[in-house]
């Protein structure tokens, strides 16, 4: 199996901290060049510092607020002009703030739509012209089980989460016959600090502690546990790897069996 990633340029967005961060560590470790993209510049110069650069990788850092899609396209015109073409794109951000769909306002949702689809619009049609010049092409969107099954009070999380994935689709029955290939990742309860603080949430309006309600959650999942990061990042890298070239279009459930439908 091919997972060597030698040479390849990756662009890892949301890469300052949890699932982000593993994805692009794992990208490194199979020898990528590493393009950090987030807002916090200190949290992304400590990860900078963490990757693996054992064989003389390029690793560096772009600074832009995904609720701001004009300091997004800048970022991303700005690396282009400076000549560098991308192989691997991951998409991911932060999800929306929790509470029920029927209390969220218009303004909730041009956000949510902003910081996810608009931005990976933008970012994807200045990065395409180089994957089709190279032959390859791996664009992989960091999404939520709730694509599949949406998740009680995360009213505007899953209105967006499903149409990136439906974009998603799309996207790659247009770009397949170019050796492109988009892909979804659909993390289950994963151990990251956006967890924390909706487990945090939810067992407030329950009465009960964040430790009950953590381990009242992982009685419904199959394997018994939350997942690592990294184990999200482990499908990530498989599907940005040359032996996952003929893989297209799917959405891709790291959850530990949650999701009861096939």
């Amino acid at each position: 199996m091919n997972l060597d990633l030698t040479g390849k340029n990756a662009i890892v967005c949301g890469s300052s901290q949890g699932i982000g961060k593993a994805i692009a560590l794992e990208l490194a470790v199979l020898g990528a060049n590493v393009t950090l993209f987030s807002r916090d510049k200190v949290k992304l110069m400590s990860v900078l510092n963490e990757l693996d650069k054992t064989r003389s990788q390029n690793h560096d850092i772009l600074i832009a607020d995904f609720f701001n899609p004009e300091e997004v396209i800048t970022a991303i015109t700005g690396r282009i002009r400076e000549g560098r073409t991308y192989h691997i794109l991951v998409n991911n951000t932060g999800g929306p703030p929790p509470g029920a769909i029927i209390d969220a306002d218009a303004e909730d949702f041009i956000r949510g739509f902003t910081a996810h689809l608009i931005n990976n619009q933008q970012i994807v049609q200045q990065l395409v012209p180089g994957m089709k010049k190279e032959g390859y092409g791996r664009i992989i969107n960091i999404i939520s089980t709730s694509v599949k099954v949406p998740i009680p009070g995360l009213g505007v999380s899953n209105t967006i989460r499903g149409a990136v994935a439906s974009w998603a689709k799309t996207l790659s029955n247009e770009l397949a016959p170019y050796g492109i290939t988009v892909n979804n990742i659909l993390p289950g309860f994963t151990d990251t600090s956006r967890l924390d603080s909706l487990f945090e949430k939810k067992a407030k309006e329950s009465g009960i502690t964040k430790e009950e309600f953590s381990e009242k959650a992982k009685k419904e999942i199959p394997a018994g546990r939350l997942a690592n990061p990294a184990e999200t990042a482990y499908a990530a890298a498989f599907l940005a790897s040359p032996s996952a070239g003929y893989i297209t279009g799917v959405s891709l459930p790291v959850d530990g069996g949650k999701i009861s439908s096939l």
